[in-house]
């Protein structure tokens, strides 16, 4: 290790000799190295947001699944009379299980926001103040209608991810969970913790139904959301000057080239 790291300071910049390069990097060429030197990292996302990000996906997608069956449920299965299956109660378990998940994930989200670093607070507000942010929100528009021939650098998220993040993730959750637990007041009954926090949502639409139909619809932008966010992630990957997936395994966000913009 201390012989590698020495070979690291003997580079010679301009051109490295095969041999050292060959100890660095396997084999490696003049060419390589010098990408490798181009290449930089900032550590973005600390390990709380992280976990948060990938607990919050497997609650989400948990969510949808059971949500979905729960509205339309599956035709009677044959293996035995309705009496001694339990296969509702499973999936209403499951669907209830992981709303309890994501509320306590959420609220940790929203704690770490003021304890964590600046990237920790950008899903929780729109710059919509700056100008510099209006400029780049439709830079980024065109970028992703392949109408810009190269995409800029960001370290946290683009203004166009940073608006979707805000209305889908901070909005769009804050309204599934508030909606989601007003449904579940209503089984555990008129007093309840639940009825004391949520029970008003109910007396605000004024209908169980539409409260179903509203909570719903939530559940769909959701799916429509994660889609356009797997997409966009895989395709900046691929596409951007910087790391994308990675980074939310790794907390880095590696950037390809050494240009300011």
């Amino acid at each position: 290790m201390t012989d590698s790291t020495t070979t690291i300071h003997r580079v010679n910049p301009d051109a490295p000799a095969p041999f050292e390069a060959s100890r660095l990097t396997g084999d490696a060429t003049a060419e390589d190295l010098d990408s490798i030197r181009r290449r930089t990292s900032v550590y973005v996302y600390e390990a709380p947001v992280r976990l948060w990000h990938w607990i919050n996906a497997g609650s989400i997608l948990t969510l949808i699944v059971t949500g979905y069956l729960i509205g339309a449920p599956l035709p009677s299965m044959q293996i035995g009379e309705a009496v001694e299956q339990f296969v509702m109660g499973y999936i209403r378990f499951a669907h209830f299980a992981a709303g309890m998940i994501l509320t306590v994930g959420f609220a940790g989200r929203i704690y770490w926001a003021f304890v964590g670093n600046h990237h920790a607070k950008q899903l929780f507000y729109v710059p919509v103040w700056k100008a510099r942010w209006w400029k780049e929100l439709f830079f980024e528009l065109r970028w992703y209608l392949f109408l810009e021939r190269e995409p800029k650098k960001y370290v946290g998220h683009n203004p166009l991810a940073q608006l979707a993040m805000f209305f889908f993730m901070t909005l769009g959750l804050t309204f599934m969970i508030v909606t989601g637990w007003a449904l579940y007041a209503e089984g555990a009954g008129q007093g309840s913790l639940p009825d004391t926090f949520f029970g008003w949502v109910l007396g605000l639409v004024q209908n169980s139904q539409r409260l179903h139909t509203l909570h719903h619809l939530g559940m769909w932008a959701i799916v429509v959301f994660m889609l356009i966010h797997i997409y966009a992630a895989i395709r900046e990957d691929i596409m951007s000057r910087q790391s994308m997936v990675s980074t939310m395994i790794s907390g880095h966000r590696t950037f390809k080239d050494d240009r300011v913009e």
